[in-house]
């Protein structure tokens, strides 16, 4: 198969309209036709409807060491975007290349792809691993269970790079997150008689006022962390629906809220706090009215924050691939998250570093520019030099 640049790659990747509502299975084809061109074998993991699949691949000689080029092949919709060029098709533009996911994250699965040829060559002496996962944009769902599949394997690598963009800066750090819904159940009754009833809506309201307050605390300077921004944890609320009719009390309304936590922070105290609201001031309340009534909390999904050490090896590795200065000042944090918490659950260090800025990410017209891929075309290559350099490692 003739070498293919990554730029090529990108305007086959962004063809995909691999939104996470949707299927990935031609993008992974593609992917993995590609793959046993140059004679790299790759397995799939399946969802459960196989509708979409996980793709993990391993270059070089099997055992411990080597590196995890992780990153996620679903984007996010484009629905209501004014965008002024197709979003599914690539266009270059004054030096950049834009197209839904050419930022976040599809630039960097093709820098990496565009390098296999370099691991297959290069003699290397750790394994170079792919490990790319549909489902990260709506909560790192598809990643779990071939996370669990690598664990059980006992596979060890030396660290992973998650190819989230971040400006080709290595990034060591990110918030976690705890996404739920409440639903509050109330009782309907015609709005002449308002005080009969429950009103759902009203009551979601107050407890949308609660999330606030513990937002409002989570800001004080006590609870700063100086390496995020913004550099406290932080709650919203995104969604909300209910009701029927304006002359009738609602009997249902429910909401979904999130929390964005700092390292350290437990993002379950936020809902501890609120349910206990619930329960002292507003279930006795709600229930003097009406003994039925009720207010439920539904985890969504989580997942957890990264705190990479400056000092450790991870670090150390990727400031060498991106040619960063190995102190704390050449290392960020990002305030959106990743998988690199679940790695580094696992016991895969993790560290974040690719192409493109979020600044562009899960916007119209969004692009990753042609300097931007080939600093990240530049860091495959050290790696790939890297890892065949490795024998005492």
């Amino acid at each position: 198969m003739d070498k293919l640049t990554s730029r090529a790659i990108l305007a086959r990747l962004i063809g995909f309209a691999t939104v996470s509502r949707d299927s990935n299975l031609q993008l992974i084809e593609f992917i993995q036709t590609y793959l046993n061109g140059l004679g790299v074998a790759s397995e799939l993991f399946y969802n459960e409807e196989r509708t979409k699949a996980n793709l993990f691949a391993t270059i070089g000689p099997a055992g411990d060491g080597g590196v995890v080029l992780s990153g996620h092949t679903d984007v996010v919709p484009v629905d209501g975007q004014n965008w002024s060029v197709p979003p599914f098709e690539l266009t270059e533009r004054d030096g950049k290349l834009y197209g839904r996911g050419a930022a976040d994250m599809k630039g960097y699965l093709a820098s990496v792809l565009a390098a296999v040829p370099l691991f297959v060559n290069g003699n290397l002496q750790r394994p170079v691993h792919l490990a790319f996962s549909y489902d990260e944009e709506i909560g790192c769902v598809g990643v779990r269970p071939l996370l669990a599949e690598l664990q059980r394997r006992g596979l060890r690598p030396r660290v992973c790079v998650i190819g989230e963009p971040t400006g080709m800066k290595p990034v060591l750090g990110h918030k976690g997150k705890l996404a739920m819904r409440c639903r509050v159940k109330g009782a309907a009754c015609h709005s002449a008689y308002a005080p009969y009833g429950v009103n759902a809506i009203q009551y979601a309201a107050r407890l949308i006022g609660k999330l606030d307050e513990i937002g409002e605390q989570l800001a004080q300077p006590e609870h700063h962390d100086a390496r995020f921004d913004p550099p406290f944890s932080t709650v919203q609320t995104g969604l909300i629906k209910g009701g029927r009719a304006l002359n009738i009390v609602p009997a249902e309304c429910e909401f979904d809220f999130e929390v964005r936590a700092v390292p350290g922070f437990d993002t379950g105290d936020v809902a501890r706090q609120l349910e206990a609201y619930a329960t002292g001031h507003l279930l006795p309340r709600m229930r003097a009215v009406q003994v039925d009534t009720a207010i439920s909390l539904e985890a969504l999904n989580a997942y957890p924050g990264l705190a990479t050490d400056p000092a450790s090896d991870a670090a150390r590795l990727i400031a060498t691939l991106s040619g960063t200065p190995q102190n704390a000042g050449g290392f960020g944090t990002v305030a959106f998250g990743t998988e690199g918490g679940l790695f580094d659950a696992i016991g895969i260090p993790a560290v974040v570093c690719g192409p493109g800025s979020m600044d562009q990410g899960h916007k119209p017209d969004e692009f990753v520019t042609l300097e931007q891929l080939a600093a990240c075309d530049a860091m495959m290559a050290r790696l790939a030099a890297l890892l065949g350099n490795e024998a005492s490692r």
